[in-house]
Formats: structure tokens, sequence, C-alpha cells
């Protein structure tokens, strides 16, 4: 049955719920039940949608709530109310759309290079009556042409996409005045960070990094942020 794992947990149950709301908290993000039901109308859609049109490999409810809610809203208490958000290539929706639902008076701008995903976009920001939210069909490195959009974003996010050179590129010129990038990724090594530390700093950018568990199924994660100015409220690495 589509949303329901071996354990009996049920996507939108008390122990679903849960799992998010408390899961959260390691990220100084409180959730409440209204959170989370529309996490779960979101989640349902996506694994219907999911029968007919790729949009995830994840289908067990308790990874759902891991590795699509939990991580998204894991950047969530460092975007200040009121910012205008860029998610690049958004898919199924992450970490804009929990990160929306979260903090309902960030604007913003989901794009996609896949015509499909983008009429699942549109479908889930009317089913969830979503304000001030939109979903485009457009590549980054087009709308990174469109004068409309140059310096436009606080807060430039993506998932797993691309390599950091290519974000860079994609996100500087979208950026606004003390913007920062955000970048959620797999686990970094050391060396890896300390390479991006000196590459990055040789350019002027600030960078910050911040590494974490994902609750429960312990799977490391990366948050890679840059900017032009310390907009974070830190400097250099922090790991």
């Amino acid at each position: 049955m589509t949303g329901v794992n071996d354990s009996g947990m049920k996507i939108g149950s008390t122990e679903w719920h849960n799992r998010i709301v408390n899961g959260a908290r390691n990220f100084d993000v409180r959730l409440n039940r209204q959170h989370t039901s529309l996490f779960a109308i979101h989640a349902r859609e996506l694994l219907l949608w999911n029968r007919k049109m790729n949009l995830t490999r994840i289908t067990d409810p308790e990874e759902v709530a891991v590795k699509h809610f939990i991580d998204s809203i894991a950047p969530a208490a460092m975007i200040d109310s009121g910012s205008r958000v860029l998610d690049i290539g958004s898919g199924g929706g992450f970490p804009g759309i929990p990160l929306k639902i979260f903090n309902p008076t960030i604007s913003v701008a989901l794009i996609d290079a896949s015509r499909k995903k983008v009429s699942f976009l549109k479908h889930i920001i009317r089913k969830l009556k979503l304000q001030n939210i939109c979903a485009l069909h457009v590549r980054a490195e087009d709308l990174v042409r469109k004068s409309t959009f140059a310096h436009k974003f606080d807060i430039v996010i993506c998932r797993a996409l691309a390599d950091l050179d290519t974000l860079i590129d994609m996100a500087l010129p979208l950026l606004a005045s003390g913007g920062t990038m955000m970048a959620l990724k797999g686990k970094y090594r050391q060396n890896e960070i300390d390479d991006l530390f000196h590459t990055f700093k040789k350019d002027g950018l600030v960078l910050n990094i911040k590494r974490y568990m994902l609750p429960y199924l312990k799977s490391e994660r990366t948050l890679i942020m840059i900017g032009d100015t310390d907009a974070r409220n830190s400097s250099g690495v922090a790991v």
C-alpha cells in the first residue's frame, strides 16, 4: 500500500508526525501539527504522481519523513523571515515547499528543467493553497540571462545538484547584495572541506560549512553556504 512501510508507519500518522517534529528539533526548528499535516499531503501526492513519473526513489514513509522533509527544513533557522528564496532543481518540491510551509513569510520560486516536474510543483502549490510561491519551467543558467531575476534573491538553495563551481556560476548573478547560496550536500571529507575553503577564499567569497547527521537514519550531510558577505553571522568554516 502506498504510504505505509513494513513496520506499519503511515504517512500522516501520529508516529510519522512525531518523527518529523522530534527530528527537526535537532536543527532548532519547531514544527507543529499544521506543518506536518501539509507535509503529509505533499508526501501522499508525491508518491501518487511517482507512479507515473520519476519524482523520487525514496518511497518508504520513514525515509520520506527524514530524507525529504527533515533534510529540507534543516537550514530553516538560518533563513530570515521575508527572505526571497530560489530553489534550483526543485524536482518534487524539496527543499522549497517544506521551507515555505514552515515559514509562510518567505517568497519562493521553484525552478526545474523538467516540464512534468513543474506540473507537479504547480499542482502541489494549488493543493496546499500556498501563497507567494511559484514554479517555473526554466534552467538556472537561462534564468541568469533574464534581467528581471538579476540580484533578486536573498537565498539561492539546492539539494544534491551539480558541482559547486557550476552552482556558484548560476547563483551569484541571482543573489541580492548580502545574499547566500545554500547547497545541501552529502558527506564531505575534511580534506575536501579544506580545499573548498582555500578555493573560495581566493575568490573573495565567504564560505561557511556545517556538517550534521540526519536523525534516525544517521546519514551524514553537509550544508555549504557561500556569499559575498557574511550573511549568516559567522565566518570561516564551521563544522
